[in-house]
Formats: C-alpha cells, structure tokens, sequence
C-alpha cells in the first residue's frame, strides 16, 4: 500500500475562488435547473478575511475571526417569494462547505429583479425543462405588450393563458393548442 501525500493547503484566494464558485452554483429550490446565477437574483459575492468583519461589527465571532466570510447579496423574484429562506440556507451552506467560516446573506429589493437578468443559458435551460422562458424585455413604460408564448414541447406559437399564476407567483399557466399539453410560462417583469 502506498500512502497518499495530501494535498497541499490552498491559498486563501484559492478558497475564495472556490466559495464564489458555490455560491454562484446554488440551484433555485423551485426550479432546480437553474442557479441563482442563471435567474440573476444573484448581485454579488464579496469574500473577505473574517478579521475584516470582526473589526466593524459590535462583537467578533468567536472562532472564525482567522478565517474568511463571504457577504451575498440577492434580490428575489417577488418581494414575497417563499423560497428566499431555502435560498439563503443554501447558499449560507454552499459557501460554508466551500472554506467561508460565516456567511451572511443580505436581500436586496431596489432595483427591482426583473427577467431581463436572467442568463441567456438559463432561459435555455428553462426551455429544455419545459417552463417557458420569459419573452420580450421587461415594459419600460405603463404599458406591456403580450407576444405569443412558445410551447417549450412542440415549439408551436398556438398557445393560450390558461391561469395569469401557475405553479409559482413568477409563472403563469398555458395550454398548447397544437399538442394540447400544459406547461408553465415564466412571467416576463
């Protein structure tokens, strides 16, 4: 048997490096094709040294004060969005689990998040799940124009609003006229 060396300890931009890579690959609870990233609720990952932070705050943690802690900022889909809790448990582990000895997880609602964030890769990922992907920009102005919604199945324009909310607040519910099947259309705002 031959012993293994083990790894050399990486460099505190290494583990940076890889927390922001976590984070950046916490899925969305509600549809877990799609990271925070892809959905663009994700602002910003800072990781800095935990002593950083142990100087402006009224009391240093104990125990971490050595190590680094990465401040997330997200902005939900809705103000009212029942999965930020879930989002911020995991993105509070992904980063962990990544060297962050603490990770603090500040929402954000100004400005508010808009489909115009989404990655082009996560809207084709949308499509490949069977959810719509939004279409269009989001209305500048009062007035918002409908533009048909493609099927995400046969790819058809012959498709109606069944219900204005579906399976979430931020998806509506549609019916292809040509294969009749159902699907979730993610709401352009």
């Amino acid at each position: 048997m031959t012993a293994e060396t083990p790894a050399p300890p990486m460099e505190p931009a290494e583990i940076a490096e890889a927390i922001v890579r976590a984070v950046r690959g916490v899925c969305d609870p509600e549809i877990p094709v799609l990271t925070i990233e892809d959905l663009g609720i994700l602002r910003a990952v800072e990781v800095v040294p935990a002593a950083e932070v142990a100087e402006t705050a009224e009391a240093s943690v104990p125990g971490v004060d050595d190590g680094l802690h990465a401040h997330v900022v997200i902005t939900p889909t809705y103000s009212g969005c029942p999965a930020m809790e879930t989002i911020r448990a995991d993105v509070q582990r992904a980063g962990r689990d990544a060297g962050a000895d603490s990770v603090d997880v500040e929402l954000v609602f100004s400005p508010a998040w808009t489909t115009d964030w989404m990655s082009e890769e996560g809207k084709a990922k949308l499509s490949e799940y069977g959810i719509a992907p939004p279409t269009g920009r989001a209305a500048a102005g009062p007035v918002g124009l409908s533009l048909a919604v493609k099927c995400p199945l046969c790819h058809s324009l012959n498709t109606a609003e069944l219900s204005r909310f579906g399976s979430t607040s931020c998806k509506a519910l549609y019916r292809c006229n040509d294969c009749l099947e159902p699907f979730d259309y993610f709401k352009v705002h």
